[in-house]
């Protein structure tokens, strides 16, 4: 090693003060862990223990907490494992990872409530929603109640069914299907 244990560490704590990861009032403490770290790391290499094969410690796996807000703008959304944008997540690219969006949320603490898309994407699907209402077009529990209630005693007394009532609205394929 040309630097010695003491230069690295200092110089991955000035790094992150510099970045503004951590709190100048910090470095002290920051420093201490990152040497015991390192030396730590080199001892391990030097001794063949744990951590040769993985190349880091067991006590490194847990990361820090990422900010998931701040990936998410008004255009893009940046993927926190690669740091790639996008529009929206993709469960093609999530899998390229090894997660799904659940483990992808579960992972960086996003709630599920929270689309894994860009503000202005989440936003036009919101308007399309509204315009188009989908819930006004299923027909409702309430409406298929009574028109069950009305077949049955017709059909206890062994007179003829009365006509199906007409659902609310129809799509296209319906309507396409009940013409021919």
């Amino acid at each position: 090693m040309s630097q010695t244990i003491l230069e690295m560490a200092k110089e991955l704590v000035l790094a992150q003060v510099q970045a503004q990861q951590i709190a100048p009032e910090a470095m002290k403490d920051v420093l201490h862990s990152t040497y015991e770290t390192l030396r730590g790391l080199e001892a391990a290499e030097a001794g063949g223990g744990p951590g040769v094969g993985n190349g880091a410690p067991a006590g490194l796996e847990a990361q820090a907490p990422v900010d998931w807000k701040g990936s998410i703008s008004k255009n893009t959304i940046r993927c926190l494992e690669c740091g790639e944008s996008f529009k929206q997540l993709s469960l093609r690219h999530l899998s390229t990872h090894g997660l799904d969006p659940r483990s992808y949320r579960e992972k960086y603490n996003i709630p599920r409530s929270q689309a894994l898309s860009a503000r202005s994407v989440t936003a036009r699907r919101r308007e399309l929603a509204q315009q188009i209402r989908p819930w006004e077009l299923a027909p409702s529990k309430t409406q298929a109640e009574p028109a069950k209630a009305a077949a049955k005693p017709a059909a206890s007394n062994g007179a003829a069914k009365p006509a199906a009532t007409k659902p609310v609205a129809r799509s296209r394929v319906k309507k396409a299907a009940a013409k021919a």
